[in-house]
């Protein structure tokens, strides 16, 4: 249940049985959230400020006219009208009775929503080039798009997760040349690898595997002959190893995507890209012309030639592009708009994709891309992740001798585990640069967050397993049928109202595409709990276990069920463990 939806209807039809000429759209756009300061009440409204203009009212004066309406429902215990015109409502006991038997009753599928009325979406976020092992900066990227992929299904969107694979292109050439050498390197000769190509030590397992393969046989062959050999065994080596990084993380893609089968002809049939640009040029979005010179200094390879070109300065590109290189052979962007145009075919109307910081320049071209291939009817939706900065107690840390120059996703992991990766990658938003410390991701205190949500779940599961011992029978009682209005303390309704504005967030996370305030709302619910059971140390009363009291023992043990519920919902949506002990 996400209360400030209920509110917002009954706001609505509050301000619509006033003799009020009020536009339907203008009721559509009035904001009902929490208000800033919890003491000025539960749920607060900017109706009146919004409405007063096309009324011709004064704000407070008709902050009135509606507070005296709202003040009618009895589910709200006050109305106060505050500043300029703002309503704070104060919600009556009965009603977050209700809304805790709602919440307890969903379990572990509590916040889940119909935000997204099931449209189909798709997630494309890594996407590595098949060149070597994850690194720390493709870490965030995978997190980031996980997280987010995970966050839409839960909030009611058809969600594919996809990953495409970079693997036609000079990149791959320059992969296999560096893997035949690691082959010849397999076969006893000594070698040296020249600037240019991969040098780390990851590529000696292909060399192994060509070896055993192929013995000395590619030895004899031309280049022309080895090289396709040698890059679908590398490309097929190098997914294994990023498909096994990326498992490190919990991440699991739905679909893995060739580059590669845009460009091959398909038996009789052109290429997609070949396809693409036939169709595109009937729909007058592909033609023949001239691009102008690059502004600034001209590059010594300019051309100035005629070109196949996309025409995307008309969907909001900077200008249009070209699909084909001087030696017949297809652009980067060729295939990126062959892509595009896939996803439309298989029916995507969000298109989200998660990039690093250094692929600023390729939003307005997605997005333009996006709008000419289906006359606006998508939406294409670009995430850029800041760089991360590793340290280890504020020292920067050393590189990865495995990889040859960078931080490999499995070192990372391997010494501070999956949860906290995860955790600390979702607790700064995306485009926010993010410094990791070794050290302090394994602090067990509140300043390390992810320690700090999960204890506050595993104190949780202590305390029903102490209840367990102390109370049995109150412990096995029916949950459905506990006296919640015996929840009376302001320590526990400050908990109550906090789980309800789970779904909120749920679904503000998801309109915004920002899972880090999922991070955020899980760590405020945690510090909520740890408060009140801090509490509970000082005053005996406000303990959550009472053999002496067993109906107010049972309401405590409902509410913390309810806690444990959204911290293991919320952590599920980040792809991180809810442990039921910590030691």
């Amino acid at each position: 249940m996400n209360i400030f939806q209920v509110f917002g209807e009954r706001i609505r039809s509050a301000i619509a049985s006033l003799p009020l000429d009020v536009p339907a759209d203008a009721l559509s756009r009035i904001a009902v959230e929490p208000p800033r300061d919890a003491s000025h009440g539960d749920v607060a409204t900017n109706a009146a400020m919004l409405l007063a203009k096309s009324l011709g009212k004064k704000p407070r004066d008709l902050a009135e006219e509606i507070a005296v309406a709202l003040r009618a429902d009895a589910d709200v215990e006050a109305v106060e009208v505050a500043g300029p015109g703002f309503i704070n409502l104060r919600i009556s006991p009965a009603f977050w009775t209700s809304f805790l038997k709602t919440s307890l009753a969903q379990g572990l599928d509590v916040g889940a929503t119909s935000f997204g009325n099931g449209l189909k979406v798709n997630v494309e976020y890594v996407s590595a080039n098949p060149t070597g092992p994850m690194h720390v900066g493709h870490c965030r990227g995978a997190v980031v798009g996980d997280a987010l992929a995970r966050l839409l299904a839960k909030a009611g969107f058809d969600v594919t997760k996809e990953y495409y694979i970079n693997d036609a292109g000079g990149q791959i050439d320059v992969l296999a040349r560096s893997a035949f050498l690691r082959y010849r390197e397999a076969l006893g000769e000594a070698i040296e690898i020249p600037e240019g190509l991969y040098p780390g030590d990851y590529l000696k397992p292909v060399g192994a595997a060509l070896k055993a393969a192929w013995g000395d046989r590619l030895l004899t062959m031309s280049e022309a002959e080895w090289l396709p050999v040698v890059k679908k065994m590398s490309v097929d080596m190098m997914m294994d190893m990023i498909r096994s990084d990326l498992a490190l993380l919990g991440v699991k893609h739905d679909l893995f995507f060739s580059e590669k089968t845009l460009h091959d002809p398909r038996g009789n049939e052109p290429s997609e890209i070949a396809e693409m640009i036939e169709e595109f040029r009937k729909r007058d979005l592909v033609y023949d012309g001239r691009l102008p010179p690059p502004k600034g200094q001209l590059p010594d390879d300019w051309e100035d030639r005629e070109q196949v070109l996309f025409r995307s300065s008309t969907a909001g590109d900077d200008v249009d592009r070209p699909l084909v290189k001087s030696d017949g052979s297809y652009t980067y962007f060729a295939a990126d708009v062959a892509y595009m145009r896939s996803k439309y075919q298989r029916g995507f109307k969000q298109m989200i994709f998660i990039l690093g910081a250094d692929h600023g320049g390729y939003v307005k071209r997605l997005e333009a891309v996006g709008n000419a291939i289906s006359g606006g009817t998508i939406e294409v939706i670009v995430r850029l992740c800041q760089l991360v900065k590793l340290y280890r107690g504020g020292e920067p840390v050393k590189m990865s001798k495995r990889s040859g120059d960078f931080v490999t996703l499995a070192d990372v992991v391997e010494e501070v585990g999956r949860d906290a990766v995860r955790f600390m990658m979702l607790m700064r938003k995306n485009d926010a640069p993010l410094d990791f410390d070794f050290v302090k991701v394994k602090e067990q205190s509140k300043d390390n967050p992810v320690f700090y949500v999960q204890y506050a779940h595993a104190r949780c599961h202590s305390i029903l397993r102490q209840a367990r011992e102390a109370a049995p029978d109150v412990a096995a009682a029916d949950e459905s049928a506990a006296p919640l209005h015996l929840l009376s303390d302001p320590s526990e309704l400050t908990l109550i109202r906090k789980l309800a504005e789970f779904p909120r967030v749920i679904d503000a996370a998801a309109d915004s595409h920002e899972p880090h305030r999922v991070a955020f709302y899980l760590y405020e619910l945690a510090s909520d709990f740890h408060g009140h059971w801090n509490a509970g140390k000082e005053n005996v009363s406000l303990r959550f276990v009472n053999p002496d009291e067993p109906l107010l023992t049972h309401a405590r043990l409902a509410l913390v069920r309810a806690v444990r519920n959204v911290l293991a919902s919320g952590l599920e949506v980040l792809g991180v463990n809810a442990p039921e002990e910590m030691r």
